[in-house]
C-alpha cells in the first residue's frame, strides 16, 4: 500500500490504501459531526460558510472558517512535500511519515476531548482544525501515491465518476474495459468503506465517546505496520534466496 508510487502501483493495493483510509476518514467525519456540529474531512461546505459570513459582515466567523480551510490545505500541503522531497531516498518512509503526522493529530483530540475538553467555542474551533489538517494529510497522501486515483476523505468528486462510469457500463464496449472496472472497483469500496467507517463511529461514540478517535488511528496504524511488516517478509525472502544460492555455487563449480 505505501511502498509503490504513481503508475506502479495494482488495483489492489490502490483498494486496500483506499478502503482503509476511507474507512477511518468516514469515523473521523461523523465523529466531529456528532460532537461538533462540523464536517471535518472536506471543506465543500466550509467554503459556503465562508461566502456566507462575509456577505453578512461576521468578521471572525468568516475568519474562523477560512482558518480551517487553510488548515485542510496546509495538511494537503505537507503531506505531499513530504513524499516528493524524501520519496526517492526511501519510499516507504516517505509515505508512512504523513500518516503518523495523522495519527498524532486525531491522537491529540481524542485525548484533549477526553479527558480536558471544557465545551467552549475556542476549544472546538481548533480541535475542528485539527481534524481538518489531519483529513488534509490524508487526502494528500492518497492521492499523491496513487496518482490522483484515490481520495479518500470526500466523496463528491467520487459520486460524480461513479455516476459517469455506471452510465457508461451501459455498453458492452465500456464493460469491456478492464481499465475502466478497475477504477470502479476503487471507487466503489471507498464509498462503502466511508459509509461504514461512519455507520461503525455512529454506534460506537455512544459508548466510549472521544475515544472513537482512538480506534480511527489504530486503522491508519494497521496500513503502517502491515506495510512495514511486507517490507521485512521480502527482505528476509531475497536473503534467504541469496543465501541458498550461495550454499549451491561451490557444488556447481565442482561438477
Amino acid at each position: 500500500m505505501l511502498r509503490k508510487f504513481n503508475n506502479s502501483r495494482t488495483t489492489r493495493e490502490n483498494i486496500q490504501l483506499g478502503s482503509l483510509t476511507a474507512f477511518s476518514a468516514g469515523m473521523v467525519n461523523v465523529t466531529s459531526v456528532i460532537i461538533f456540529f462540523a464536517f471535518t474531512s472536506n471543506v465543500t461546505g466550509h467554503y459556503a460558510i465562508l461566502a456566507e459570513e462575509i456577505s453578512k459582515g461576521n468578521w471572525y466567523q468568516a475568519a474562523v472558517v477560512f482558518a480551517w480551510i487553510f488548515m485542510f490545505f496546509a495538511g494537503n500541503f505537507c503531506s505531499n512535500m513530504i513524499i516528493i522531497n524524501f520519496n526517492q531516498k526511501n519510499t516507504y518512509a516517505a509515505h508512512a511519515t504523513p500518516l503518523i503526522l495523522e495519527i498524532l493529530c486525531l491522537l491529540s483530540v481524542g485525548t484533549y476531548g477526553a479527558f480536558f475538553y471544557g465545551e467552549t467555542l475556542g476549544e472546538t474551533e481548533i480541535m475542528v482544525g485539527l481534524m481538518l489538517f489531519a483529513m488534509g494529510i490524508q487526502n494528500g497522501l492518497t492521492a499523491s501515491i496513487s496518482n490522483f486515483s484515490v481520495k479518500t476523505t470526500h466523496l463528491t468528486g467520487l459520486t460524480t465518476d461513479l455516476g459517469l462510469l455506471t452510465s457508461m457500463f451501459t455498453k458492452s464496449e465500456y464493460r469491456q474495459n478492464k481499465a475502466l472496472r478497475a477504477k470502479a472497483n476503487v471507487l466503489y469500496a471507498i464509498a462503502t468503506s466511508y459509509v461504514t467507517g461512519g455507520i461503525f463511529a455512529g454506534v460506537v461514540y455512544q459508548q466510549i465517546g472521544f475515544m472513537v478517535f482512538y480506534i480511527a488511528s489504530m486503522v491508519i496504524c494497521v496500513i503502517i505496520f502491515y506495510e512495514y511488516y511486507m517490507i521485512r517478509l521480502k527482505k528476509m525472502v531475497w536473503r534467504k534466496k541469496r543465501k541458498n544460492q550461495g550454499y549451491k555455487t561451490p557444488a556447481m563449480s565442482r561438477t
